[in-house]
């Protein structure tokens, strides 16, 4: 397939550079990129009445800057949001180029979303991502312009000597797959290559200034960011988000201590800013102060008797450059990977849903994935953010490959609609093209995380005659689509509609991070290749 040949040979050319050891200068920021949270739609499940209406958890962008002293640098930056934009990355370049001139461009600068659905919408440029949240919402466009490029700022502020440090491990029990018969469509030859049917890999980078020590981490593990449900509507960075957030949380408490993993299984002092659901409603106020007066707060730290007023002066004028520690979990190739890890079942029975078709007695709206905080989705999203962070502090403690080699970035567009791709069959290879982009009755369907509406169904190849007329008062694709998007019948044409303007992009950006042996590659949506 030629795409991938192509991409190929950019991680080659990437790669052939000179891989004599270099210092490293690295500089970690975060900024808040909340947004609006209240009266605007959600993005990710296209749920038209996913309206927020407070917050359960702040957002942020994280970004890391990998710099060689008198070379080449590469800007790394993880949003709490559902997807990078490139009307965003846009902005923001342009506001790093009146501060630094041509430091940062687009072709060293990636920017990626964690794939929550619990985020302000209405900030990307196609129509598609913005029909529920009915047009273009500046205040969440801003927020993340704003964020991102004060997140960047500071890293470049930050900037200073250090070490990278890089450690990779399996967590089994924060993704499986929502669309296992599908996989099973697939080659059995294929599907030998795998041990599992999904990728169950965190990769992890660790960030050490060479005088504070620690400052920061970056990992990519693939799972959704589906734990909030389509039904909730407070802002939250989900699973991934809340992982970030504890992850912080114990190194600012333990500072730059070694620990195990172990030492909080059953932690109950393990810092958790995700609250659970109050199960049922207390219209009681007495209930309510009763419940309030049974948290107790933490104990404030001993004053230590040996120390000076100057001497704790001194500490605390030295204490103030050191950088915050930064951590991201990023998304990487999450695919149908869900956090909803026991299962799909109906909500009507009880019962496990249809295998095949994801449906509840033919009907999609009733067949929802269960977290492992079932019922309780706050639960779920706590339950997922910690297994991950739990494994990204085993990852943390124990990285001990150091990274070494040049800095160096590959950019390039890309039109998805025109691909020529090679493919077998029956022995036999030939070239076929790629078509615009189009969405299926399937797509309509949703997934176990998050069910459709009007009785669509997952893997539905045949279509509707009454939503096939629906669809033409829109776009009625010709001939030369249809064929090329067979066997799945088209909803939506989204890749030739283009009043008032483009619904779905055809060019897509493409990047390359290369940072001694490790290499990103990184598309708008998220990480889908890292590896050494």
């Amino acid at each position: 397939m030629r795409i991938w040949t192509f991409l190929l040979l950019l991680i080659v050319l990437v790669l052939k550079s000179d891989v004599a050891y270099c210092d490293y200068l690295i500089g970690l920021g975060s900024y808040d990129i909340t947004g609006p949270a209240a009266d605007v739609n959600m993005m990710g499940y296209a749920n038209a009445e996913q309206i927020a209406s407070g917050v359960h958890f702040r957002l942020r962008s994280r970004a890391f800057i990998v710099a060689e002293p008198k070379g080449n640098r590469v800007v790394f930056v993880n949003l709490d949001a559902c997807m990078a934009a490139q009307l965003v990355t846009i902005k923001v370049l342009e506001r790093l180029k009146a501060r630094y001139g041509d430091v940062y461009t687009e072709n060293n600068v990636a920017i990626s979303g964690i794939h929550t659905h619990a985020g302000p919408g209405g900030y990307l440029q196609y129509v598609v991502y913005i029909v529920t949240s009915l047009g273009f919402v500046r205040q969440s466009f801003d927020a993340l312009v704003d964020g991102i490029e004060k997140s960047i700022v500071q890293a470049h502020e930050n900037l200073r000597p250090g070490s990278i440090f890089v450690n990779k491990g399996e967590i089994l029990d924060a993704g499986v797959n929502r669309s296992p018969s599908g996989y099973l469509n697939n080659p059995a030859a294929e599907r030998s290559k795998y041990k599992y049917n999904v990728d169950k890999e965190m990769s992890l980078l660790k960030f050490v200034d060479d005088e504070w020590g620690p400052v920061g981490s970056f990992n990519w593990f693939a799972t959704h960011g589906t734990s909030m449900s389509r039904t909730n509507s407070l802002i939250s960075g989900d699973n991934k988000g809340a992982a970030a957030r504890f992850m912080e949380d114990w190194f600012e408490r333990k500072g730059s201590a070694r620990i195990d993993s172990a030492e909080f299984e059953n932690d109950e002092s393990l810092p958790r800013r995700i609250s659970n659901i109050i199960p049922t409603l207390h219209d009681n106020h007495h209930e309510l102060l009763e419940l309030a007066a049974s948290f107790q707060s933490p104990p404030g730290r001993p004053a230590t008797k040996t120390s000076s007023v100057a001497r704790r002066v001194r500490g605390s004028l030295r204490q103030v450059n050191k950088p915050r520690f930064v951590s991201a979990f990023c998304q990487s190739n999450c695919g149908d990977v869900s956090p909803n890890v026991l299962g799909a079942f109906c909500t009507d029975t009880g019962l496990p849903c249809d295998f095949n078709h994801s449906t509840c007695g033919g009907k999609n709206e009733l067949c929802y994935g269960r977290g492992p905080g079932y019922p309780d989705e706050f639960e779920s999203t706590r339950i997922i953010g910690e297994r991950q962070f739990k494994k990204a502090v085993e990852l943390f403690n124990g990285a001990s490959e150091q990274i070494k080699g040049k800095v160096d970035f590959r950019h390039t567009y890309i039109d998805f609609s025109k691909l020529a791709v090679n493919v077998s069959s029956n022995g036999a290879s030939k070239v076929v093209k790629t078509c615009p982009a189009a969405m299926g009755f399937g797509f309509a369907a949703g997934t176990t995380d998050g069910p459709g509406a009007f009785d669509f169904r997952q893997g539905d190849d045949q279509g509707n005659p009454f939503w096939k007329l629906v669809r033409n008062l829109l776009k009625t694709p010709d001939k030369e689509q249809i064929e090329c998007q067979q066997p799945k019948p088209i909803l939506l044409d989204t890749g030739e509609m283009k009043l008032p303007y483009d619904w779905a992009p055809s060019i897509l950006p493409i990047q390359i991070l290369r940072i001694g042996q490790f290499v990103i590659l990184s598309v708008p949506g998220g990480i889908i290749l890292n590896f050494l």
